[in-house]
């Protein structure tokens, strides 16, 4: 299965309306930083909190962790369920790198770890 992948460059800035963020980093990744507004499931707790994702009704849904690899591994998933998704090539690392803002829970600057 080739994985729909979209580099930093793609993405448009600011995020376009109706694009849901997933992602599916562990929590403290998450709470060091993260996009505004995306939705938090981790990889681990995604097939248990499917329905939480389907309650989004998401027309497309941008996947993101710290650097492609988990957010492929649910790309996979979610697409095999019939989900228009794509993952972000470079994660949260891409993200950051292009200077892209970001919000942190940890009343720090937010950061990637």
């Amino acid at each position: 299965m080739t994985i729909p992948t979209v580099e930093i460059d793609g993405v448009p800035d600011p995020l376009p309306a109706g694009l849901v963020v997933l992602d599916v980093r562990e929590v403290d990744e998450w709470a060091a930083g993260h996009i505004e507004g995306a939705v938090h499931i981790p990889l681990g707790e995604l097939p248990a909190r499917l329905g939480e994702f389907v309650e989004l009704e998401a027309p497309q849904t941008l996947i993101v962790c710290k650097a492609g690899g988990r957010s492929a591994r649910a790309v996979a998933y979610l697409a095999q369920q019939g989900y228009d998704v794509v993952n972000l090539a470079d994660g949260m690392i891409g993200w950051e790198r292009a200077g892209r803002a970001m919000v942190a829970d940890t009343g720090q600057p937010p950061t990637v770890i």
